[in-house]
C-alpha cells in the first residue's frame, strides 16, 4: 500500500494530498516558478488547486512571505492557466 503525502497549503492552512496542490518554488538564485514535477531544487510552497485559494495567497501576499522574495503576477495568471 502506498502512503498518502500530505502538504499543507499556505494559504487556506488546509492539509490536502501533494497531487491537489501546485508547488511553487525560489531557486537558488531567486528564480520563482510552478515546479510541475514537484522534485526541483529550492525552497518551495504548496498552494491548492482552487480558485480562491490562489487568489487569497495573491491578496495576502502570502507566497512572498513563505519564498522570503518578491513573487511576480505572472505566477499567479499561470497557476489560475493551469487549473
Amino acid at each position: 500500500m502506498k502512503k498518502v503525502i500530505l502538504r499543507r497549503c499556505v494559504a487556506t492552512n488546509k492539509q490536502l494530498e501533494k497531487s491537489e496542490m501546485f508547488r511553487i518554488v525560489r531557486d537558488k538564485d531567486g528564480n520563482v516558478f510552478v515546479d510541475e514535477s514537484g522534485k526541483a531544487n529550492g525552497r518551495g510552497a504548496y498552494l491548492s488547486k482552487d480558485k480562491a485559494a490562489i487568489e487569497l495567497a495573491k491578496k495576502k501576499r502570502v507566497l512572498d512571505r513563505v519564498l522570503e522574495c518578491e513573487v511576480k503576477e505572472e505566477i499567479y495568471t499561470k497557476l489560475l492557466e493551469l487549473l
